[in-house]
């Protein structure tokens, strides 16, 4: 038997085609050619689109975030211009275009999150992960109704008792395993807890910062035998995030015209975000063809945003010949307060079925309901004031004060009630097969989906196409697409009133992807190179601006849109046994409002530059050093909330990051010598030190907008981002 490899992808299952031959002088026997996959580990796809992470390599990656986001943001299709943050931009789709599921059950992000000095934690724990699957587009059926990309994470079941954890200067984690003799029974449950004050601190402000985050996670698993099994997972989160602002002095400007700001504050912020999620889950396989899952699932999040804070500022500008402070200042004040509340309840079921008529064919089918209880009270608002003088400044435009009635600068206010019912199902089919001497690959499917408060019935056809010729060459010639939805909720729905919009519609768009995989040896070493084109027609999009991370829409179907990108991956192993990659992307993505033209809109991402590098010192490969690097163009959302993008844009600078991760191994799993005594408890212990942003750039995430009285303009103060910070960091397994 002849076997060959087919690498559709380094994240497809490797399949291994074998051709029989057979003579007979008596009769002739027609040749028989068959696909058969190798054993199967936890979270395998037969998508084409998939990029797999490595969990260790997340576990370890130098960021302030960290875990799964941290690595995910140096592929050359995601962005994130924020290092506090674990959301991410994708093909020039925002924060709420991602699907992320665990286990296969969609998850949800905090929803009220304005700054990422609130977000604490992803809800993904990298203690718990066994493997981690992400699709930047063109995504298979069975995925839900998201345009940009899918993030599925697979949590992993402990082989024996095990108790891991972490300490750093950030928080820690401490985690424990265990599984009965017969493995019928696992269960993993783990604690975390983070407070990044000591980060904050290196904004070089006088604030007192108080953000305490912290969760629990479980993971049981109990196998009645080969064929049925029960699984649960539970989740429990607090964020709490307390503020109170002092002063600040920011200086900015240019060279011809340098400025500073001071400003002194009064008041205080108090948020408060609570998550809790279930899932039950019955998965029963009768024969190695069919596979049926029943899972259970209910999500709640509690979130509340309380501010009040004045701030009163004076402009003070500087001659650029001999930098003597000029003698005329401008001052102003604003007000800002909010008491919004949030409830959000998510509760249903899902069936899942897959069937395997053959080693070559895969048909999966799925159907899924969901009653959801959304309470929304809002009610926001900012005063500006100038020289003791408010301003009546219309709201579409602030840089000219024109007469007008006296009014805030918004408000929002609204009281919102609605538990409305999803239906969703989809149906996909995957076949292997020879095309002359060619390997291919086809997956077809389709879902729709029904809600039922704009009652909207959406249908969404995607397909995959993948080819390896028979050349001399490893290459494979990949081909996505379909037509995916952005189905609304909570944000979606919410127009800049603070009311839900029942005629809302789901935002649409239709992707493209074309990709190639070439996978050679240099310096005896396996590297793959990947490249991608994508093109995106989307239509019956909603505005919205972004205020710092939260996304603000208009309500409204008013714009069309597209979006077009190359993305470039070289991944190997640029040093022996592990694994480093560099990314680079170039991406636009533009929006029509109203027919009004053309714009960029608020994601629009330009020319990004990442890599992930990981090193060991040859004599001593105890000695290890991981590096994350970040380039990316400023984005076009630096403009004041609320205003008109056609009038008013304001590009930021561009983001540009370096975080180091260095590291002692003092035991090594894979090393069982040198154990005694107390130390012999030890299978991993190891002990780190991370240099955070470790050339001390100063980066911008948004502006803070100030009144310059004299010219009647807004003058924009830079909101920066973290500087230099050293962290310490133990890690440690029994």
């Amino acid at each position: 038997m002849k076997k060959l490899v087919l690498p559709l992808s380094l994240m497809v299952p490797m399949l291994i085609f074998s051709q029989n031959k057979k003579r007979d002088t008596a009769a002739k026997v027609t040749d028989i050619e068959e696909v058969v996959f190798q054993k199967k580990a936890v979270g395998r796809t037969n998508d084409i689109t998939n990029v797999r992470i490595s969990a260790k390599d997340a576990k370890n990656v130098a960021t302030i975030g960290g875990g799964i986001e941290g690595l995910l943001k140096t592929l050359p299709s995601v962005n994130s211009n924020t290092e506090l943050s674990s959301q991410y931009m994708v093909r020039g789709g925002n924060y709420d275009e991602n699907l992320i599921y665990i286990n296969d059950i969609e998850i949800y992000r905090p929803f009220l999150i304005r700054n990422s000095q609130q977000e604490g934690m992803s809800i993904i724990n990298p203690d718990m992960v066994s493997s981690v699957n992400f699709s930047a587009g063109g995504f298979e059926a069975k995925y839900g109704d998201k345009m940009s990309s899918a993030l599925n994470i697979y949590y992993r079941e402990p082989e024996k008792f095990e108790v891991s954890g972490e300490a750093s200067l950030v928080g820690g984690r401490l985690t424990a395993g265990l599984a009965s003799k017969n493995k019928k029974l696992t269960a993993l449950f783990s604690g975390r807890y983070r407070n990044t004050n000591l980060v904050l601190n290196t904004l070089n402000e006088d604030t007192d910062f108080n953000p305490t985050y912290w969760d629990f996670q479980s993971y049981i698993n109990y196998h009645i035998n080969d064929k049925f099994s029960l699984s649960f997972i539970g989740y429990y989160s607090k964020n709490d995030y307390e503020m109170i602002p002092k002063q600040k002095t920011v200086n900015f400007g240019s060279t011809l015209q340098p400025m500073t700001v001071n400003i002194g504050y009064g008041g205080r912020e108090d948020d408060m975000y609570k998550n809790m999620m279930g899932t039950f889950s019955m998965n029963y396989k009768p024969s190695d063809k069919w596979r049926f899952t029943l899972d259970t699932f209910s999500y709640q999040n509690r979130e509340k945003e309380y501010y009040s804070i004045a701030s009163s500022y004076e402009i003070q500008t500087f001659d650029p010949v001999t930098n003597n402070p000029v003698a005329t200042y401008d001052g102003g004040g604003q007000i800002e307060q909010a008491r919004n509340d949030l409830f959000v309840r998510t509760y249903g079921t899902q069936f899942r079925a897959h069937f395997s008529p053959n080693v070559n064919t895969d048909i999966e089918v799925g159907f899924k309901y969901e009653k959801e209880n959304l309470k929304d009270l809002t009610n926001e608002w900012k005063l500006v004031d100038s020289a003791g003088y408010s301003l009546p400044l219309p709201v579409n435009d602030p840089r000219f004060g024109t007469p007008g009635d006296l009014d805030l600068f918004y408000h929002i206010a609204g009281k919102n009630s609605i538990e409305p019912t999803r239906l969703s199902a989809y149906a996909q089919y995957s076949q292997k097969f020879y095309w002359g001497a060619s390997k291919v690959f086809l997956n077809a499917g389709a879902r729709v989906s029904n809600w039922s408060f704009n009652k909207e019935t959406i249908f969404s056809p995607r397909v995959q196409f993948a080819i390896k010729p028979d050349w001399e060459s490893d290459m494979l010639f990949k081909v996505s697409g379909g037509i995916y939805y952005q189905a609304p909720f909570y944000k979606e729905i919410k127009d800049l009133d603070g009311n839900f919009n029942s005629n809302i519609k789901s935002q649409r768009s239709i992707q493209l992807i074309l990709a190639n995989d070439y996978e050679f040896q240099m310096y005896d070493r396996p590297f793959k190179l990947t490249t991608e084109l994508y093109y995106k027609k989307m239509d019956d999009l909603i505005p919205y601006y972004m205020d710092n991370v939260r996304i603000r829409y208009s309500g409204q179907n008013n714009a069309t849109g597209y979006a077009y990108g190359i993305d470039t991956r070289l991944f190997g192993e640029f040093v022996p046994g592990v694994d480093s990659w560099l990314s680079a992307s170039y991406a636009r993505t533009f929006e029509n409002i109203d027919g009004r033209g053309n714009i960029p809109r608020p994601t629009d991402q330009r020319f990004r530059f990442s890599a992930f590098y990981q090193d060991y010192m040859p004599q001593f490969p105890s000695m290890r050093v991981n590096l994350t690097l970040v380039y990316a163009m400023g984005l076009p959302n630096g403009a004041a909330v609320f205003t008109d993008p056609y009038q008013y844009q304001a590009t930021l600078p561009a983001y540009k990051r370096v975080d180091i991760g260095l590291s002692k191994v003092f035991i090594d799993s894979k090393d069982k010598k040198n154990r005694y005594g107390f130390w012999g408890n030890f299978e991993e212990l190891t002990l780190g030190v991370q240099v955070f942003n470790a050339f001390n750039i100063t980066n911008r995430v948004s502006n803070q907008w100030i009144t310059n009285y004299n010219s009647n303009t807004m003058i924009p103060v830079p909101v920066n981002l973290t500087g230099r910070f050293f962290n310490v960091k133990l890690e440690f397994k029994l």
